[in-house]
């Protein structure tokens, strides 16, 4: 039987912790930083969970 494939957009956008839950960057920290105050950019550069909506969705992509 052939294997399913992880979608690889998604396998670049997300990434599971150890304990299950789904993680995401967060946009805005690509360009443009040099008007963007250092606090704003700090806050950028940590990692969020996926929201409840796209959790489901993420998941399956990720073929988990």
């Amino acid at each position: 039987m052939p294997k399913n494939k992880t979608h690889s957009g998604a396998k670049k956008r997300f990434r599971v912790t150890g304990s299950g839950k789904l993680m995401r960057e967060q946009a805005n920290k690509r360009h443009l930083l040099e008007g963007k105050s250092s606090r704003r950019k700090r806050k950028l550069a940590l990692d969020q969970p996926v929201s409840r909506a796209d959790r489901r969705q993420a998941k399956k992509l990720l073929g988990r």
